[in-house]
């Protein structure tokens, strides 16, 4: 009896090697976009981004060194961690105005559900120094 030539690793596999092939990489890419839009996201809607962006809007000083409108830009670095009602927070948001360029700089606590702020100020480009936010805070 003449039996059929048994099929290469190729010939009996492709059916899912190549849709797989084909299809991780893509997840990879779009999962690492969907990751990072999820990330940014988040602490752009938390209270310590909300209210540092808030304080620098608002704040004259920033204001007449940026001039209005003070817009944020995408790239926000830094952390946010939050564990019930306490956690702790370092972020910096770049702003941007007609007169120019600068960093929303907040470090806090939160306990009992509270942001307590370190650090809340604004570093501007090409100027030596940094506008305090706490003090009108």
């Amino acid at each position: 009896m003449n039996q059929p030539a048994q099929k290469n690793w190729w010939g009996r596999n492709w059916k899912w090697v190549v849709p797989v092939g084909l299809g991780v990489p893509g997840l990879g890419v779009g999962g690492l976009f969907t990751v990072i839009v999820l990330v940014f996201g988040i602490v752009k809607h938390s209270d310590v981004y909300t209210e540092a962006l808030a304080a620098a809007k608002s704040d004259p000083a920033v204001i007449a060194v940026l001039g209005a409108p003070i817009e944020e830009g995408f790239l926000v670095l830094g952390e946010i961690q939050i564990n019930g009602s306490g956690g702790w927070a370092d972020i910096a948001i770049p702003i941007s105005g007609p007169k120019g360029t600068g960093t929303v700089y907040a470090v806090a606590r939160k306990s009992g559900g509270y942001w307590e702020y370190e650090t809340l100020e604004v570093a501007v480009e090409g100027r030596h120094g940094r506008v305090d936010l706490l003090a009108d805070y």
